[in-house]
């Protein structure tokens, strides 16, 4: 495999390994960004084999392109993955169904880093945050359109912030003055919202603010259990999807999800058999995510919070 700057693959074979692409007739990168798993999904499928790459970046898709030119076998798909069903043209290639998924949740590292983009706290940028930059909303009108409560729920909700109605307000008496335009600006601004003790624990002190309008911007949770389950749903039988998380509202969803396509079953506990009829359509093949090692995690820092959670469809129809 080739080393991209642009995306880094994580957890990569432990995904390989879970989805077993030498098996495949058709599988699916949801999540394409640089081409990191795809390409080494597309290194182990077999030639008559079909792998689609979707993402909703233009500039993921152009370089995945680029990357991934010598595989006669790939097909990009401009869009987003919560529309996997109705975009993926598996028609066209006599298809109902695919053997095996892949979702990375994560910003991809080529996000980050380029900074216009505008995620990062740690580089001056335009404040932007948009992964499909034809949408409209932008990091900079949640930040300086938002009114305070709705900025608190977001920053509470969002990025899990213990200081968001602190950081809500500072962030709204600034712009009082002018609109704030910058990474760098509102990273200082949350700082300085931030006592002086819990600046210097943990990470930056802005993180966890920046991923809750990183993840509004985007609309990255809402209709998140939708698309986990419509993906389910494309698996033919045997069929695993793995998931990579990165923060434990992603987490949580993807796990709930998972327990339910397992054990579907609503009747109540005292029923001394099962009268809904509901049957489960998946195995979890994870019952505690895999994280990645400690060598992954010295050649790739992003890997650190990443959790890798999968299922494997059975036999019962949906």
């Amino acid at each position: 495999m080739t080393e991209s700057a642009y995306h880094t693959p994580i957890m990569l074979g432990e995904v390989l390994d879970l989805i077993k692409p030498e098996r495949a007739r058709a599988t699916v990168d949801g999540t394409l960004g640089g081409g990191g798993h795809s390409e080494g999904i597309l290194e182990r499928l077999p030639e008559t084999g079909i792998h689609f790459g979707i993402d909703r970046d233009e500039d993921a898709v152009r370089e995945a392109e680029k990357r991934l030119s010598g595989y006669k076998n790939f097909r990009a798909v401009r869009g987003n993955f919560f529309d996997m069903k109705a975009i993926l043209p598996l028609g066209e290639y006599g298809l109902t169904a695919v053997d095996g998924i892949i979702l990375d949740l994560g910003v991809s590292s080529h996000q980050l880093d380029d900074g216009q983009r505008g995620f990062s706290y740690g580089t001056e940028a335009p404040l932007d945050m948009r992964m499909d930059r034809s949408q409209a909303l932008s990091a900079f009108d949640v930040v300086n359109a938002y009114d305070r409560d709705r900025l608190f729920r977001v920053i509470r909700d969002y990025g899990e912030e213990r200081f968001a109605g602190r950081i809500a307000g500072a962030i709204v008496s600034r712009r009082e003055k002018r609109p704030i335009e910058t990474t760098t600006e509102l990273a200082e601004i949350i700082r300085s919202a931030i006592p002086a003790p819990a600046r210097r624990e943990g990470p930056h002190p802005a993180r966890r603010t920046f991923q809750a309008i990183r993840i509004e911007v985007n609309s990255e949770l809402d209709g998140l259990e939708r698309a986990i389950r419509g993906a389910a749903e494309l698996l033919a039988p045997d069929g695993v999807l793995a998931v990579i998380t990165f923060h434990s509202l992603e987490d949580r969803i993807v796990k709930n999800v998972f327990r339910e396509l397992k054990d579907p079953c609503t009747c109540p506990p005292s029923a001394p058999v099962c009268i809904c009829g509901k049957k489960p359509i998946a195995e979890i093949l994870t019952p505690k995510p895999l994280t990645a090692d400690e060598a992954e995690v010295e050649r790739n820092p992003r890997s650190r919070s990443a959790k890798l959670r999968a299922i494997r469809r059975t036999h019962n129809d949906l």
